[in-house]
């Protein structure tokens, strides 16, 4: 069997490594795979780079003039088909289509005449929607019909004048539908959800969560507290996010949060942050982790992680938490509820950031080591990377 895979990275970030696990897995299995990508390649050979970085500037310079992101990078992808036709594979595996580097009806069209069998991995809701990636904050579900006059025209992927949404919506609609075999894999029971209300509802469609690995996120207690400036006998509260800014939900529910805790707490901040000088004193910010062996240390401090996001389609970083022993709260918004039980956590109100100082206090009381067993024998019950990789390799099987 050959298996190729289109992302728009390689090796890097969640989805780009959620490539690669796959494809190392294929390998392992005898199978032969590539990666199509789009902007960043690490640490796998068998690699396709798609268009040029002029190429993804000018996408990108288009996309935000115009609003019509996936409608340039003419070059790239005609020579994507070409590598694609002689690599002949038997499965081609979708992920994140978005990101300024493909031409989707140049590829759509080559697409609806392919014999092998198509996977769709929906990593957000881009997929069903004439522009945004997620909706649930702004109420919008004009995708359950018709797209138009989009109220995030300014969010990702942005637009600065034009909106193009009722156009983009009846095109992904033409083009998902024009493939033969085609199986939709969302990567969560509330993704899953959205999926059966969508244009995508009479596809094949088979969830199969996300993963960690948790031979490198498991507990550890090496880690350098003077190296990022901790507090060993502070409470500590973690916070991961790709990027802190002010205005967005994750930075104002930290704020008011941080404002109403004493400083016998320590709230850890990874991630890129440019504000770090308007975070309160009980706040450390930590722009960059190198590795995941050093953030499953950073994990392993926390006496609990808060994630403050409440439109994630999965939530791996809490994952990556609970299979360090770590105790989680979350939202009950999107996927976040799904992902923490009783046994490893909280599930606490939409923004409630009372739910949020009761959930810490309570595990303040109880100790980490009340769940940390739980956590753990949790993620490798249903989050074990072999055992889900698998059932990938076996959707592209049937």
């Amino acid at each position: 069997m050959k298996v190729l895979m289109i992302n728009s990275v390689s090796g890097y970030g969640s989805t780009g490594s959620i490539c690669t696990d796959i494809a190392m897995e294929l390998e392992h299995q005898g199978y032969e795979c590539f990666i199509a990508y789009g902007q960043i390649s690490k640490g796998y050979a068998n690699g396709f780079k798609i268009g040029s970085r002029i190429e993804n500037h000018i996408h990108n310079l288009g996309s935000r003039i115009l609003g019509k992101q996936g409608y340039f990078s003419k070059n790239g992808t005609r020579k994507l088909v070409e590598f694609i036709k002689s690599y002949n594979p038997d499965v081609i595996h979708l992920h994140n289509l978005h990101g300024n580097y493909l031409n989707l009806e140049i590829l759509f069209t080559f697409l609806s005449t392919f014999n092998g069998k198509v996977v769709l991995t929906l990593h957000d809701c881009w997929a069903f929607t004439g522009k945004c990636s997620h909706y649930t904050d702004v109420e919008c579900y004009k995708w359950q019909t018709l797209c138009n006059n989009c109220p995030q025209l300014a969010q990702y992927p942005p637009s600065l004048f034009l909106d193009f949404s009722k156009t983009i919506f009846l095109d992904k609609k033409r083009w998902f539908r024009s493939i033969k075999n085609l199986t939709i894999q969302p990567v969560s029971k509330w993704l899953e959800k959205e999926v059966k209300k969508s244009f995508l509802k009479n596809n094949s469609i088979h969830m199969v969560y996300n993963w960690v690995d948790h031979t490198i996120f498991k507990p550890s207690v090496e880690v350098d507290l003077v190296k990022y400036n901790l507090k060993p006998n502070k409470f500590t509260l973690l916070f991961v996010s790709a990027g802190w800014y002010p205005g967005s939900v994750r930075w104002d529910d930290l704020m008011l949060l941080a404002s109403q805790l004493s400083d016998e707490y320590q709230l850890l901040v990874v991630g890129e942050n440019k504000y770090k000088s308007k975070l309160p004193s009980n706040c450390i910010a930590i722009d960059y982790i190198n590795g995941k062996e050093e953030l499953a240390k950073i994990y392993s401090f926390a006496d609990v992680y808060i994630h403050l996001s409440t439109e994630d389609t999965f939530g791996k970083v809490i994952v990556e938490a609970l299979s360090c022993g770590t105790p989680a709260i979350v939202y009950n918004s999107t996927a976040c509820g799904e992902i923490v039980n009783s046994k490893c956590g909280f599930v606490v109100e939409k923004r409630n950031i009372q739910q949020i100082i009761a959930s810490v206090k309570s595990i303040q009381k109880t100790t980490k080591l009340y769940f940390s067993k739980s956590s753990i024998k949790y993620v490798e019950d249903f989050f074990d990377m072999k055992t889900n990789v698998n059932q990938i390799i076996n959707i592209y099987k049937k």
